[in-house]
């Protein structure tokens, strides 16, 4: 597949821009069981514990950690839906982008700050201050000017490679169920 220039990218920006600022809707569960292994889930169990359960988050581990172990605060990775298919060009590509959930909400810092809580489904997710940036594999799969694109100025003001969360209640999410801040 031919990937999007910077400025077919740009183009679409008002798309994701005009994403729900305070209740919206999880498009898209995948699992990671294995590095490089998508699962996409019909339902998916957030656990406190063990993150999406039967993905590789706690048992793969973290290098920000001293010991090596899973970092809480980058447990659940959430991507903008519409920014995810604006690089994807395609329904079936989203889940490349390899995070877990995929929202259609305005995931912008402005919007959702650090310690933000979200309901997802019946789980609910606090957004962290973890940074989620676009990496090599991002690239190989929607090319340079796609990891340009969201890593740019623009992009994390829009947080459009996503956020980090953690789980502080645990819970079912299904593909259409709501997203929605809670108060603070």
């Amino acid at each position: 597949m031919e990937h999007l220039s910077t400025a077919a990218l740009e183009a679409g920006l008002s798309v994701v821009r005009d994403s729900p600022s305070e209740s919206g809707q999880v498009e898209l569960i995948v699992r990671r069981p294995a590095v490089g292994e998508r699962e996409v889930l019909a339902a998916g169990r957030l656990d406190v514990d063990a993150g999406l359960v039967g993905d590789n988050w706690l048992v793969r581990g973290s290098t920000s950690t001293a010991d090596g172990s899973a970092h809480r605060d980058r447990q659940l990775t959430v991507m903008n839906s519409r920014a995810a298919l604006l690089v994807a060009q395609d329904l079936d590509r989203r889940m490349l982008a390899g995070d877990q959930l995929y929202v259609d909400l305005d995931l912008s810092p402005a919007n959702l700050p650090p310690g933000t809580k979200l309901a997802v489904g019946s789980a609910v997710i606090e957004v962290t201050d973890q940074p989620h940036l676009g990496c090599a594999k991002f690239a190989d799969r929607f090319g340079a000017d796609a990891l340009r694109f969201v890593n740019s100025r623009a992009g994390r003001e829009l947080r459009l490679r996503g956020l980090n969360a953690r789980i502080v209640s645990s819970g079912t999410v299904r593909p259409g169920d709501a997203v929605r801040k809670l108060p603070g």
